[in-house]
């Protein structure tokens, strides 16, 4: 009898989808069969270089640019690529991909992380291939993952995935773009999909993997409110600890990954969840009219355990913003403001399975995979956790979890000049209350600004000013210049 039920729902609202079908192309967005032209293939080239006063680069200098500024006080990249964007969004299919490749070379800094910090490297920026088939997308290859922020440029950076790092070779499967839920006219939008990449082996497990899936859901559509929630699950996972040796890597551990269950070799893998989670959700409110939209929305970030919504184990924890983007008035295009604070971490207390625990979730920590929610050193989620990088004692641990921030960042063009300004002010608290030695402030800033000048070339000519003020990496300014030429090698 129940499956009749649900038989006869399923087939009513699928007869009711085709009926609206007829007046209303509900999904996927009217796709066509036929063959749109406007591919264009790119070229670019880029040179910058960075000097700055203190023992490193500034802060906002070098975060969030996908590992391709150093933190070097004095360094230099030479990079080149070419890329073909995805921009046929009415098409039954669409393909991207890019090459860069950079070439770095970087002064010394106080740290023993001698395959990271070579005088001289070369690495892809990126290198990967994007295609999608009518709403299905896949992605392989070097390429960023970023799915949180509301808007990338002026943001401190996501919980889970910033930008801070450099991208992992990964290969992603869904519906990575919003796309409308059949017959409901639009006003429900969903996507989600999964990631498997891999860590190369120079962090301390050797042959680490990383998992993520995501999903999330929209409401409104068309309306001038809408309301969105994402949610992101992920882990690291697997290799070869020189601990503990193989700490799961099959299938079966795989499924324990995918599924957040207990199992592997390790006793806390067996009693909790196997491998390295982490996760974050996302509750967004957006009004829009003619020109401009306005976002409200909180962040929530879990490590090891988690609670929807964040209730009952670790509210206070994350990040709150709201961010403007208008293009009635070029000079102020967006401005954000975010408080992210970390300090509670479940405490003061939670329970799990009738066990209590203290207020100490670390985040971005793991006794066994050690080197933590990092890669190549830096935090692959917000730059205000801090990185292993800044270990003067060349310790892979995060040190730094506790922190408590005020961001602003605004964007526009003056008369041509584009520019961005971003402006933190952070209080750390180390890993917990005892940790009286990591006490300390900073406040970052950075103005950037940047010019397209047709005359010389068609080249875009940048610079960028930015200090640090306080007792985290001390008083110290930089500055970068860059100079960089695209254009168009051919179209079809």
């Amino acid at each position: 009898m129940k499956n009749n039920i649900l038989l006869y729902i399923l087939f009513t609202y699928l007869a009711t989808c085709h009926t609206l079908a007829q007046d209303w192309q509900w999904w996927p967005l009217g796709l066509t069969h036929e063959n749109l032209s406007g591919d264009t293939l790119y070229y670019n080239a880029e040179i910058l270089g960075v000097v700055s006063s203190g023992t490193y680069a500034p802060f906002w200098l070098q975060s969030n640019c996908n590992g391709n500024i150093s933190a070097s006080p004095y360094s230099g990249n030479i990079s080149a690529g070419i890329n073909k964007p995805a921009t046929q969004p009415k098409r039954w299919y669409d393909y991207d991909f890019a090459v860069q490749v950079t070439g770095r070379v970087q002064s010394d800094i106080p740290i023993s992380f001698a395959p990271y910090m070579k005088t001289f490297t070369g690495y892809f920026n990126q290198l990967y291939a994007h295609f999608r088939l009518y709403i299905i997308d896949v992605t392989a290859g070097i390429n960023p993952i970023t799915y949180e922020s509301i808007d990338p440029q002026l943001s401190s950076g996501s919980m889970i995935f910033s930008g801070n790092s450099q991208p992992l070779p990964r290969i992603t499967i869904g519906i990575e773009d919003y796309i409308p839920f059949p017959g409901l006219y639009g006003y429900m939008e969903l996507k989600g999909g999964i990631t498997h990449a891999w860590m190369p082996d120079n962090v301390y497990i050797q042959g680490c993997r990383l998992h993520h899936k995501f999903v999330g859901f929209r409401f409104g559509g068309r309306l001038p409110v809408n309301i969105s929630y994402e949610f992101h699950h992920a882990a690291e996972w697997g290799g070869i600890s020189p601990v503990y040796g193989d700490v799961g890597s099959d299938l079966k551990s795989f499924i324990n990954v995918f599924t957040a269950q207990a199992g592997g070799t390790m006793v806390n893998d067996q009693t909790t969840a196997q491998g390295n989670r982490v996760g974050s959700q996302q509750l967004a409110l957006t009004a829009k009219g003619e020109g401009w939209n306005v976002t409200a929305y909180w962040q929530n970030f879990f490590d090891d355990n988690f609670a929807f919504l964040g209730i009952g184990q670790n509210l206070p924890d994350g990040i709150w913003g709201v961010s403007l983007q208008q293009t009635r008035w070029p000079f102020i295009q967006g401005v954000t403001y975010e408080y992210m604070n970390t300090t509670d971490q479940s405490g003061p207390w939670h329970d799990r399975d009738g066990l209590c625990y203290g207020a100490n979730d670390s985040y971005y920590r793991n006794i066994v995979f050690r080197n933590g929610w990092n890669y190549f050193y830096r935090s692959m989620g917000t730059p205000f956790i801090t990185s292993p990088l800044y270990n003067s004692d060349g310790t892979i641990y995060t040190l730094n979890s506790r922190v408590r921030l005020h961001h602003v960042g605004i964007r526009g063009d003056i008369s041509g000049f584009k520019y961005r300004v971003l402006c933190s002010h952070v209080r750390n608290f180390g890993n917990d209350n005892t940790s009286k030695l990591l006490l300390s402030r900073n406040t970052a800033a950075l103005l950037e600004v940047s010019k397209h000048v047709q005359k010389a070339w068609g080249l875009d000519f940048g610079i960028s000013i930015a200090g640090d003020f306080g007792s985290q990496f001390g008083n110290q300014i930089g500055a970068m210049v860059t100079i960089r030429k695209q254009g168009i090698i051919t179209q079809w």
